[in-house]
């Protein structure tokens, strides 16, 4: 899964597909007017780009890993839950459900869904660069859809993923094959689009900002911090090329002992 043809294409290619990298960096300026526009427009994207049409099928691919795994009497913490529409797949009922999130606006959709399947749950408001809140070893499975490639940097993320997780417990989740071919093409056949129709904002600094970590980058970095159970990939798991697919779902472990 190493393989990704970005790293032969020249940067005058790259910069479309993947935003302007060298330029911008991987880390976001805050006073940056475009960073600041992005941060009152969020919401609309979301809503226009992740909840209806191809959107919602690619990030539904990610989903189903969740279909084999039971939850049932676990303590869960989900990290960046958006409106939670993994649901569809939970098996079992959980004892309770953190929900971790830098939005509080985002949380809400989360917590209507969980009100509505009657599962005891808590929010966690988190602060960029700053540990959870929670004790070591204190949850049994940790659930992450498409939030790992905006961790930056990611290692000390993941490091503090795997201290609240309790030995044997989970690390589930799906992200997308950001640095791949496909991801960056459709990209620009779709939220590129809408920045140009809905914005001012210039998407090379926006890319680099969301998403600094490139799909085979966060698998190499989750096989350093945890043991891995299994990577799939979507729409094409027979091709281990990160350039023709789409979504990446993973199930990692806490090491025993």
């Amino acid at each position: 899964m190493s393989f990704a043809i970005r790293k032969w294409l020249p940067h005058s290619v790259s910069v479309p597909l993947w935003g302007d990298r060298k330029r911008w960096g991987l880390s976001v300026i805050a006073e940056d007017p475009c960073w600041q526009e992005w941060q009152r427009t969020y919401t609309d994207f979301y809503r226009a780009n992740q909840r209806e049409g191809v959107g919602t099928r690619v990030n539904d691919a990610g989903y189903q890993v969740m279909a084999g795994i039971d939850l049932t009497g676990k303590r869960i913490l989900e990290i960046g839950a958006g409106d939670i529409r993994h649901l569809k797949y939970l098996k079992g009922q959980p004892s309770e459900y953190l929900l971790a999130d830098i939005s509080n606006e985002m949380m809400q959709f989360a917590q209507e869904k969980l009100k509505e399947k009657s599962i005891q749950h808590k929010s966690i408001l988190l602060e960029r660069n700053q540990p959870l809140p929670l004790s070591d070893a204190s949850v049994d499975v940790i659930i992450s859809f498409y939030s790992l490639e905006h961790l930056y940097p990611l290692r000390p993320y993941l490091e503090d993923m795997h201290r609240v997780l309790k030995p044997g417990g989970s690390l589930i989740g799906a992200i997308p094959a950001e640095g791949g071919l496909a991801w960056g093409g459709g990209r620009m056949l779709t939220s590129r689009r809408w920045f140009k129709r809905n914005t001012s904002i210039d998407p090379d600094k926006i890319i680099c900002w969301e998403h600094p970590n490139f799909a085979d980058q966060i698998i190499q970095e989750l096989d350093t911090v945890f043991v891995r159970k299994r990577v799939q990939r979507w729409p094409l798991p027979w091709l281990p090329l990160l350039d023709l697919n789409l979504v990446l779902r993973f199930n990692y472990q806490k090491q025993l002992g």
